[in-house]
């Protein structure tokens, strides 16, 4: 199945919270708000050193009835370390042939950024046909999503960067957009 079955993740999740955690102890209340507010579904980025520790305790806390994602994977090491902590889904910003072997034998669910039409040509030539779109306040938004829309009929899109509550309604408008990622919630 095309990157691990990504669209059978996001198809459920039409909103997913992109989260940065400093401090384990910022989890439990931040996983309990999303709960309640029935968001089942959170992308954890790798961008502090508590990253790791984290998604564990999230995935150990949570993993039976939320998704846990790992964002921002941009190498090897840390597609093996999403192996190990058994997380639900990866998000790369970027697309890169060095990383596509890793992501595909996984057996975790991945979705590669891209910003232009020549990065989702490449990542077609991969078999994908599902990508992040980021980020999507720099590279043209709604207008760009729309516009792939009618060049690129069958793929769909997750878009994140720049997209707020008062917008993101706007983008899952669009049909070519499976699922929006973003900060606000």
């Amino acid at each position: 199945m095309a990157q691990n079955n990504i669209r059978e993740v996001l198809a459920k999740h039409p909103t997913i919270p992109v989260v940065t955690f400093h401090h384990t102890d910022e989890v439990v209340p931040k996983m309990d708000a999303l709960i309640a507010r029935g968001i089942f579904c959170i992308e954890i980025t790798l961008r502090t050193p508590a990253a790791y520790d984290c998604i564990a305790l999230a995935k150990k806390n949570y993993g039976d009835r939320c998704a846990i994602g790992m964002g921002t994977v941009v190498k090897v090491e840390q597609i093996q370390k999403a192996i190990e902590l058994g997380i639900d889904f990866m998000v790369s910003p970027g697309l890169n042939s060095i990383l596509a072997p890793h992501f595909e034998n996984s057996n975790i669910a991945f979705i590669p950024g891209v910003a232009t039409p020549s990065e989702i040509i490449e990542g077609i030539q991969l078999g994908y046909d599902t990508f992040k779109f980021f980020p999507a306040n720099l590279f043209g938004g709604l207008d760009a999503l729309k516009a792939y829309g009618q060049v690129f009929p069958h793929i769909k899109f997750c878009p994140t960067g720049g997209i707020t509550e008062a917008t993101y309604p706007e983008y899952l408008a669009l049909a070519n957009i499976i699922s929006v990622g973003g900060s606000w919630m």
